[in-house]
């Protein structure tokens, strides 16, 4: 229910709309709804906060590429998420260059494909590094050969593989590079109409500076479009407890290999009788055939040991575990 003037009140409207002080269509501007557009053609499939996850995702993905590029271009490399916004798949196409370098990549267990577009300048840098050279781009853009495309599939791909670790928050994903597009017209994933975001990533290898475009359908997205979002992000990164990753890491060092060494005995012998050794020598050791031998992990005495043998193989059998505070005593 509004509230109701005071005579006072109306008075002192009345007045004022004489005066002037008061503008009866400046009120009535006031009052009025505001109208936001819909644009049918274009229809707002991705919020403000899914474009925000998106960047969260790859600007974590950059940290990636800036670490594991190096190991194959040798060249220092800047990696910076610069923006992200929601285009149709048809303005996306058509502002691509010919030739492109367009990487189709499968997003299983999602349905469809996600594209990442790489700058053509990064793409002859990249031949050049890796072919020895210093990393310059080309002065005229030309086709790329099939060996020089062969050597950027071989850098895409370790590229492709570093998303899984970014997407785990939200999805456990298997990107894998299906193929390697130059032709714009090849790469009809999805229809011209459907909505797609578009990450933008900047790359700087050495003094070459380019952009790497992800460019990710909302057909394939859309079973995971409500988890794209910064709370369901960080809530999954914040379950990753200390025990989790003392679990990963006694799980890596469990496939650690180390020598195990028995000692026999020992013997001291003069250098003239070691020269003077021939096949069927005895060497006469310090230990009994029952004493127990000495088992040696790296260069740590950890074990004593019986000898014995295991069908045709040498083998011993532990007897006890040598704990530190024993070998502090």
């Amino acid at each position: 229910m509004s509230d109701v003037l005071s005579q006072n009140e109306i008075d002192n409207l009345l007045k004022a709309l004489s005066s002037g002080e008061v503008d009866v269509d400046e009120m009535k501007k006031a009052n009025e709804v505001q109208v936001k557009e819909y644009d049918f053609a274009r229809p707002s499939k991705f919020s403000k906060e899914h474009l925000r996850t998106l960047e969260i995702i790859y600007d974590n993905y950059g940290r990636l590429l800036s670490t594991n590029l190096p190991i194959y271009l040798r060249k220092n490399i800047q990696v910076e998420v610069m923006n992200s916004e929601a285009v149709t798949y048809m303005e996306f196409s058509n502002a691509l260059s010919n030739p492109v370098l367009l990487g189709i990549i499968d997003f299983a267990p999602l349905k469809g494909n996600i594209i990442m577009e790489m700058a053509t300048k990064l793409g002859y840098a990249i031949i050049d590094r890796m072919l020895g050279g210093e990393g310059e781009p080309l002065e005229k853009t030309r086709e790329f050969s099939e060996i020089e495309l062969l050597i950027i599939e071989r850098v895409m791909t370790s590229c492709v593989e570093l998303m899984r670790e970014p997407w785990e928050n939200v999805l456990d994903v298997n990107p894998r590079l299906e193929r390697i597009e130059t032709n714009p017209q090849f790469a009809q994933i999805i229809s011209p109409t459907e909505m797609i975001a578009i990450v933008t990533i900047n790359i700087k290898i050495g003094d070459v500076e380019g952009l790497i475009n992800l460019c990710l359908p909302y057909l394939t997205l859309e079973p995971v479009m409500d988890k794209l979002n910064t709370k369901f992000w960080y809530s999954n990164m914040q379950d990753k407890t200390e025990e989790g990753f003392s679990g990963d890491l006694e799980a890596l060092i469990s496939k650690a290999s180390i020598p195990v060494t028995a000692v026999l005995g020992n013997s001291s012998i003069s250098v003239s009788d070691f020269a003077a050794i021939q096949p069927g020598d005895i060497i006469r050791l310090d230990r009994k055939v029952d004493d127990e031998l000495d088992i040696y992990v790296g260069d740590i005495k950890k074990f004593t040991a019986l000898p014995g043998s295991s069908g045709k193989n040498y083998a011993v059998r532990v007897t006890s575990v040598i704990r530190e505070e024993q070998e502090d005593g």
